[in-house]
């Protein structure tokens, strides 16, 4: 199966930075961190699950449009690890940040494209 394992949340003011991380780890699933689509949704309690940065296995991009120039995902191979840099946070940011990964081709923001999911870091602004 695969594991992803969520870091780096924490509580920062508005307009503030925070680095989050997920560490991606497979045991005889045959999983390829190279060749999966990744991404960082958000939710906040009571509410829907919504897709904030997802990066495809080409390192071609999509982000929620109010994160667009704010956030940035990134991934790195030799680590299987994956991140988003948040710059400029705003309240409306805070929620629990849980990371995916699906086999899609194409980077997508599609809750029912992802079938692995972390357990998730929490960020208050």
């Amino acid at each position: 199966h695969v594991q992803l394992v969520e870091s780096g949340g924490a509580s920062v003011q508005a307009r503030g930075s925070l680095t989050l991380s997920c560490a991606a780890s497979e045991f005889h699933s045959g999983f390829v961190f190279s060749t999966w689509c990744m991404a960082w949704f958000r939710q906040v309690d009571g509410e829907k699950r919504e897709g904030v940065a997802a990066i495809d296995r080409d390192g071609s991009t999509r982000y929620l449009d109010s994160v667009e120039g704010r956030f940035t995902i990134s991934k790195d191979l030799a680590k299987n690890t994956l991140y988003l840099q948040m710059d400029t946070l705003q309240p409306e940011d805070t929620a629990m940040y849980i990371c995916a990964a699906s086999r899609a081709r194409f980077a997508t923001l599609l809750r029912s494209r992802y079938d692995t999911w972390g357990q998730g870091t929490q960020v208050t602004v």
